[in-house]
């Protein structure tokens, strides 16, 4: 059952800087002595399918873009639907935009609770949602040239299995 909590918090950053895992889920327990799970996820920049060669000297592989505010104020949302979904201590979302070489870090998801289902529910949930209706755009970089990647069917049907509005 779901439940909303007075001293839980949400945290959304949209933001060109990298973030540190560490750092970020303490702030995210931060003394909350309720909370007895905490379940992350961290996507990485990595090779493309087709191994296309990357170019190098610290030259992108990926460029993310997005449309500032709008960006954000879908993730709240997400966010807000999540809680109300699963019930959860603390949620932070950490999305990088800009160039990305292999490696980097793009998204961080963490969630804190009570228990280890919500927790990991709660990941997953947000995770699937921010692959298919976030508002951000991929190019991969390869050194025969630059292609926006398109969505994936896969991608779709796992957030679809939410039943999302």
């Amino acid at each position: 059952m779901a439940g909303t909590l007075l001293n839980a918090q949400a945290e959304v950053s949209v933001q060109e800087a990298d973030f540190d895992l560490g750092l970020e889920v303490a702030a995210l327990r931060a003394g909350d002595l309720t909370v007895g799970a905490v379940a992350s996820f961290v996507g990485t920049v990595r090779q493309w399918a087709d191994d296309s060669p990357v170019p190098g000297d610290g030259h992108p592989v990926l460029v993310l873009e997005h449309y500032p505010g709008m960006t954000e104020r879908r993730i709240e949302a997400m966010v807000a639907q999540a809680r109300q979904r699963f019930d959860v201590r603390g949620v932070r979302v950490v999305h990088r935009f800009g160039p990305l070489s292999l490696g980097d870090q793009i998204v961080l998801v963490a969630v804190t609770s009570a228990h280890r289902r919500e927790a990991f529910q709660c990941c997953e949930f947000l995770m699937d949602w921010l692959k298919t209706d976030a508002p951000f755009w991929k190019k991969e970089c390869s050194v025969e040239g630059a292609r926006w990647v398109e969505a994936r069917a896969e991608d779709d049907h796992a957030r679809d299995r939410w039943s999302l509005p």
